[in-house]
């Protein structure tokens, strides 16, 4: 495997500005508005803020889980995890290394790191018809992934990159996705955007068919962008502009009201 070059990703950036945008005039209401009190404006964004994590928490335990037990017991570990994310940032601490890579995953996957402590796999994985890359090129494949991340400068776009690309790689023995979708909003979180989340079952397979389509495109030419690789970004794109208007419109709703 060959991990897909930062130069290949070609987005629309406009959709990226709109996102910017809605944020921008969230934090001006906070800021500016003679209908609130600061205070009663920064409540309500920090209010929809934690009611997304909540939902971020709930949504990633389903993803995973098989049984309603499971879900039960990945939503304490996945509460926990956002817990310690969540005062990293405010530790002004942004994801952006192997090392915490491996935190998130002894936190949010506690039975699969005690059984392989601080290791990435060492045996084959297969995601559908998609046979991950060998176990010996993974720390290799990993720390270019790190690299690359650490080139883009939009946090968005680097965000959603290593999402893709991490799931690809597929590091670890169990417990990829959760490890990955924390990291991935860790970095959206702290550049204050909304996190993403799987909101129902049609979400869900949809992500799930655009990623294996995705890497199938990328088996037959490495290297090379792709319209479902296309479809990936702009589908996590919407899910965050999608969150990003709940907050706006929460904290308009109360200007509203007092007006």
């Amino acid at each position: 495997m060959e991990i897909l070059p930062i130069s290949e990703i070609k987005i629309d950036v406009s959709k990226v500005k709109a996102i910017d945008a809605i944020m921008e005039s969230t934090f001006r209401l906070i800021t500016y508005s003679r209908q609130h009190k600061a205070d009663d404006l920064l409540n309500a964004y920090l209010a929809s803020t934690a009611n997304l994590k909540q939902l971020l928490s709930i949504k990633n335990a389903q993803m995973e889980a098989q049984t309603a037990d499971e879900a039960a017991s990945y939503l304490v570990s996945l509460n926990e995890t956002l817990r310690t994310v969540i005062k990293e940032i405010e530790n002004q601490v942004d994801f952006h290394n192997e090392v915490q890579l491996f935190q998130l995953f002894r936190s949010v996957s506690p039975e699969s790191h005690r059984n392989h402590p601080n290791n990435y796999r060492q045996t084959s994985v297969q995601i559908g018809s998609f046979i991950c890359p060998d176990a010996r090129e993974i720390p290799a494949l990993v720390s270019q992934l790190f690299f690359n991340l650490n080139q883009i400068e939009n946090p968005i776009i680097r965000a959603i990159y290593f999402h893709h690309e991490l799931i690809r790689i597929h590091p670890f023995v169990d417990g990829n996705g959760r490890t990955t979708r924390i990291a991935k909003n860790w970095t959206l979180m702290y550049h204050l955007y909304p996190p993403i989340f799987i909101r129902d079952n049609s979400e869900k397979s949809e992500y799930i068919k655009t990623l294996s389509n995705s890497f199938k495109a990328l088996e037959a030419h490495p290297k090379k962008w792709n319209d479902s690789l296309k479809q990936f970004f702009m589908q996590e794109i919407k899910r965050i502009q999608d969150n990003a208007l709940i907050i706006h419109n929460s904290v308009k709703q109360l200007g509203q009201e007092r007006n």
